[in-house]
């Protein structure tokens, strides 16, 4: 795992210009000569509940004796159970790519992952080490810009990412915090030990999910959850509530989930969240900005908004700011945000923080900002703007999965072991006239639990099973 940042060969002053040029170019023709063999060795991966040996870990007995006296059948019908729960409660998402099915139901599977309290700690102080760097991060380049001055992360990666707000430069915020609510994707090697794949500080979804997967879990495999000291999560939507609160200095201020509208692929979660945390769900018609303040219109006349969770993207938050074309935000938003009038979380200009051209420097910025070691390394990214890389990416599309660098959610990528070769052609001209606009990495073998996939889960939607 590469816990150094990959540098752009066209900035002087970063640190991996210290490589000669022939050392680089021999690296990626070691690459190019690393070819599969006919006959390649299964991939080695981490099984969650068993050791090399077979045997069930410590953490993982309550679990091993339950799979050991149940059948397949059983199994199957416990899955079956979980999923008419799911589709009656409604626990959907929608993938936008999919015109045949738009509304899914969340990928479930009944047999539990659990981890130590030891490991969940260490994940606990990676993600909230990576996330008070990127917080750093993200005022930094919005005021002294001390990080690009030293050369640390190249100003043009910066100014490049489509998720620059230049509306944000010298903000003052109450608080010196962009990204409040934070999704690090994580994902164990073969050796078990956790990576982070990707962050998300936009508008991060799928906490609902975890909530209701929990609550399903513990009704279906009462037994094991009587036997087992399992933490609780179950107080999430009192929690984000008090931090949606704390982002403000105002006593008791009114908060409101602001979604895009019953068409967007996690409403279910901004209802439920707003249920959950008894916080008015509204649209943009619902607000309004006069003397700079924000209004709710309500039944008995207007009321100040204090704190707006936004659950939609900057380009649409005000048309007055950004897209002019945008029905989905409210007008005159940023006029608001700038009298330190309302507080937008997450805060706008989050997203190039995220920007996953900038993702490889964010051990760097730990570094930078806080003069510690990154708890949770990387996995190897490959820049395809710089051309050492983009040749190297070129050679193997079949076997990297490649993301376009201002993406999210999932769309815009080529995962090559699935992709036919005409995808993966296609894919190969989207990335010659754009190279700086992706970045790959190696296929990774996900952990296993009983040879069943372990998904790849946002850090706030981690369905890990905590033992006191």
């Amino acid at each position: 795992m590469e816990q150094k940042s990959s540098q752009s060969q066209n900035q002087g002053k970063t640190q991996s210009q210290t490589q000669s040029a022939a050392t680089t170019k021999a690296a990626v023709k070691d690459r190019l000569q690393k070819q599969p063999s006919e006959t390649p060795s299964p991939p080695k991966i981490f099984n969650e509940l068993q050791d090399s040996k077979g045997q069930y870990r410590p953490v993982a007995k309550s679990v091993g004796n339950w799979l050991n006296d149940i059948n397949l059948d059983s199994l199957n019908h416990l899955n079956e159970q979980a999923a008419d729960i799911f589709y009656r409660k409604g626990v959907t998402f929608t993938v936008y790519s999919d015109a045949k099915n738009i509304e899914r139901m969340i990928p479930f599977d009944i047999i539990p992952r659990v981890i130590s309290a030891s490991e969940w700690q260490q994940v606990e102080a990676g993600c909230k080490q990576r996330i008070t760097a990127l917080n750093a991060f993200l005022h930094d380049i919005y005021h002294d810009q001390a990080i690009m001055k030293e050369g640390v992360v190249p100003d043009a990666y910066v100014y490049a990412s489509g998720c620059y707000e230049p509306w944000m430069m010298g903000i003052e915020l109450d608080k010196a915090i962009y990204s409040h609510i934070s999704g690090i994707d994580l994902i164990r090697d073969e050796s078990g030990k956790f990576c982070v794949l990707e962050d998300n500080l936009r508008t991060p979804s799928g906490v609902s999910y975890m909530l209701e997967s929990r609550n399903i879990s513990e009704m279906l495999l009462s037994d094991i959850f009587e036997d087992t000291p399992i933490l609780g999560i179950s107080d999430y939507p009192k929690r984000l509530k008090a931090c949606l609160a704390s982002s403000t200095s105002k006593y008791d201020p009114q908060i409101v989930i602001l979604t895009p509208g019953r068409f967007n692929s996690a409403y279910y979660e901004h209802a439920f969240l707003a249920h959950e945390m008894n916080v008015p769900l509204v649209h943009g018609y619902d607000l309004i900005v006069e003397d700079s303040k924000v209004y709710m219109q309500g039944i008995r006349g207007k009321v100040q908004v204090d704190v707006i969770y936004r659950r939609i993207d900057d380009p649409y938050i005000d048309p007055l700011a950004f897209s002019s074309n945008s029905i989905l935000g409210v007008s005159g938003l940023m006029s608001a945000y700038r009298s330190r009038n309302v507080v937008i979380v997450n805060a706008p200009g989050t997203g190039v923080a995220d920007d996953k051209s900038l993702y490889p420097f964010v051990p760097d910025m730990i570094e930078f900002y806080l003069g510690e070691k990154p708890i949770l390394p990387n996995i190897e990214t490959y820049q395809c703007r710089k051309p050492d890389d983009l040749e190297y990416v070129l050679a193997n599309l079949g076997d990297l999965v490649v993301k376009e660098t201002q993406g999210s959610g999932g769309y815009g990528m080529l995962i090559g072991p699935t992709s036919t070769k005409q995808e993966i052609e296609d894919y190969r001209v989207r990335l010659l006239e754009n190279p700086a606009g992706f970045i790959a990495q190696p296929t990774i073998s996900l952990s296993t639990t009983q040879q069943r996939s372990v998904m790849v889960l946002h850090q706030d939607t981690l369905t890990y099973d905590l033992l006191y």
